[in-house]
């Protein structure tokens, strides 16, 4: 379960730009919760390539988070902050973003059991598994829905289709960057906040960060013609529009387009 960030700018931008120092030093500060590591992805604004910087250190206590947050890398890039659920390992190998194909991923969610979620990858799929999380195989199934379907808006379309089906229950919130989109998914009508997973961690409900209780899967959105900008629930600024329930966008990383994805089907 972690939180995350995303954006789609007009220029080049840094993720404390694009939200704004406060915001994002409240961003950061959900640490308090999300302490399991932290990740970085953007688009190279000459090569394409998408680049990816992780470290399973606490994002607050991490120079090089800092640094590169502040950096204007791209005009595309998602930021997030890890909370390891379940008994899944605090390592490199587990910390998102995940990185394949040119394509970076990161999830907030829980789908279990993992070995269900298995029997729905290739061995192609499995073989390029690194870590232990189902984040990681929420991703190959997204990435081999891709190669199956040759068209990025149609893999992740099946890919979610599909786990909604399996995994009704499910939260499979996340963001999954390319050389041309940003996905923005937000499919968690059915999970159950972890609202006393959150209280036990603070010595008073005052102390809880905002909307962590039955609003911990929310996220909200702002779309102008300037750009794009997604992230959890967390933050207590206005001016954000609630995203829609079990939904997921698609937004052009040059035109800055944004459209529905049909999950229905």
């Amino acid at each position: 379960m972690c939180r995350l960030f995303g954006y789609v700018s007009h220029e080049r931008t840094s993720p404390v730009k694009e939200l704004g120092e406060e915001d994002f030093e409240e961003f950061t500060s959900l640490t308090r919760v999300h302490s399991d590591g932290w990740g970085m992805a953007w688009r190279d604004p000459e090569t394409k390539r998408i680049e990816v910087r992780r470290s399973p250190l606490r994002a607050d206590n991490d120079p090089e988070y800092a640094k590169l947050s502040t950096q204007l890398h791209s005009k595309a890039g998602f930021v997030h902050l890890r909370w390891a659920t379940g008994n899944l390992a605090i390592t490199q190998e587990n910390t998102h973003p995940f990185l394949d194909d040119n394509m970076a991923f990161a999830h907030n969610g829980n789908i279990e059991p993992i070995s269900q979620l298995e029997e729905l990858l290739t061995a192609d799929s499995m073989s390029r598994l690194r870590g232990a999380t189902d984040s990681e195989r929420y991703f190959q199934l997204i990435r081999q829905c891709v190669e199956a379907t040759g068209d990025e808006r149609q893999g992740v379309t099946q890919a979610l289709r599909i786990l909604m089906h399996h995994f009704p229950n499910a939260s499979l919130n996340a963001l999954l960057l390319t050389s041309t989109h940003l996905f923005a998914i937000h499919v968690n009508s059915r999970a159950d906040s972890p609202q006393d997973k959150v209280r036990a961690l603070f010595e008073s409900p005052d102390a809880v960060p905002a909307r962590h209780g039955n609003e911990y899967y929310a996220m909200d959105y702002r779309h102008d013609s300037s750009g794009f900008t997604v992230i959890s629930s967390g933050i207590t600024r206005t001016g954000w529009t609630a995203a829609a329930t079990d939904a997921a966008a698609i937004i052009d990383l040059e035109t800055r387009e944004r459209e529905r994805l049909d999950l229905i089907g």
